[in-house]
């Protein structure tokens, strides 16, 4: 009999693999030591830390505790969002935004920071547990998948915006990683950052360089009149496109440097290098913004000019959520029949294939060829008169007897 592995996870909860990533960086642990620790290699960290795997029995126990989630209880996975409370682009808000009326212990310094401007609302509000309020009253997927969409999409398109300077690239990133998200609700909803979910969904999609071959995306949209606005946006553009992720994600959404790096799948430092570059060509073609010597005040000056730049984008507009979903749906049944006749198909053409094929294999006849540069057949030569004259005298004589053996004088 296997032994489920059931009790193990309820004993030591493990965060999601972001978190996991948050809390080792905190203890100022690199892989190399946790590996060391638990007994494993640097790749198996890393996959635990980016969702590819989980840690098991006793690496698990031994995983949880060097991290310091040991002890700590499992908080239940978030199965809704309801719209009571506003979000903003940072950590506070999308910690919010997964969990369930719980307290939030590593955030809690964050929640004194000053509110940011409306541009940066990408609210998800805070998270309902349908399964952990106990009553199982929370809102179906339906209904929070709408007020996730309805408290993010407008925020997350003006992010895309400034992304790409294309608001038909924005608006269809926005749709496609909302129909992800429906396609992959269970995943989204137990997830700790739904609108990070979402928002890292719309990004890859945004900065994908197979845009560039089509008609639609190859060149940008009009940039704003304003020469301070057009000069921020030129800027922004003319930075890499994981460089022009960092500084939005840091300074834009307001996310800390070890989230901004896990969301972009680097490593830290070399996080904090893309984004004191990135800040210095900006600032070099924006004189304001270097006035600022400490980091800090050059990021608020930074993020107050970027919400500027968003606010003064018009309105998008976005399909109703009921869209969304139905069209998520419509295609993956249009997916599904596709793989099952794809399916079909092949075994019907593996069958007829069976049936016409020969039992045994014949060699095929080569056809004729003719052969030049062979000598003629060779055979006796022409008998001579004299040759006949023998030939005839000796069948004249007996077969058997000495007068076949004695030849005659004369």
């Amino acid at each position: 009999m296997t032994q489920s592995t059931t009790g193990t996870a309820d004993t030591h909860p493990l965060p999601p693999p972001k978190e996991r990533r948050r809390l080792r960086e905190a203890k100022s642990l690199s892989e190399e030591q946790v590996a060391a620790a638990v007994g494993v290699t640097r790749a198996t960290v890393r996959a635990w830390e980016t969702g590819r795997t989980r840690p098991r029995g006793r690496k698990r126990e031994a995983y949880a505790r060097l991290i310091g989630t040991g002890d700590a209880p499992s908080t239940p996975p978030a199965e809704g969002i309801k719209p009571d409370t506003p979000d903003k682009w940072s950590k506070d808000s999308a910690e919010r935004a997964a969990r369930p009326t719980a307290s939030e212990p590593a955030e809690a310094s964050e929640a004194s920071e000053p509110s940011e401007p409306s541009w940066a609302v990408s609210a998800a509000g805070s998270s309902g547990g349908g399964s952990g309020s106990g009553a199982g009253t929370g809102p179906s997927p339906a209904e929070a998948f709408d007020a996730l969409y309805r408290h993010t999409a407008a925020a997350l398109f003006r992010q895309t915006y400034l992304l790409t300077g294309r608001r038909g690239l924005a608006r269809e990133a926005v749709g496609k990683a909302f129909d992800l998200a429906w396609q992959r609700w269970p995943e989204v909803a137990a997830d700790r950052d739904p609108v990070g979910w979402v928002r890292a969904a719309a990004y890859e999609h945004a900065v994908s360089p197979w845009h560039r071959l089509r008609r639609a995306h190859r060149h940008l949209d009009p940039p704003p009149e304003a020469p301070g606005p057009r000069a921020l946006l030129d800027a922004l553009l003319a930075l890499p496109p994981s460089y022009r992720r960092t500084l939005l994600l840091h300074d834009g959404v307001g996310l800390g440097l070890p989230e901004t790096a896990a969301e972009t799948e680097a490593s830290t430092p070399a996080a904090a290098g893309r984004l004191m570059t990135a800040r210095a060509a900006v600032a070099e073609k924006l004189p304001e913004l270097a006035k600022p010597s400490a980091p800090a005040e050059q990021s608020a000056l930074l993020h107050e000019r970027l919400g500027a730049l968003a606010l003064a984008q018009p309105a998008p507009s976005l399909p109703v959520p009921e869209l969304i979903r139905s069209g998520s749906e419509r295609k993956a049944q249009l997916w599904t029949r596709a793989a099952i006749g794809f399916i079909v198909l092949l075994i019907g053409l593996t069958l007829i294939t069976l049936a016409t094929a020969p039992r045994k294999y014949e060699t095929p006849q080569s056809p004729a060829q003719k052969v030049s540069g062979v000598p003629p057949l060779g055979g006796p030569e022409k008998l001579t008169p004299q040759d006949k004259k023998l030939r005839k005298k000796f069948g004249k004589e007996l077969v058997r007897g000495p007068a076949r053996l004695v030849p005659e004088v004369g």
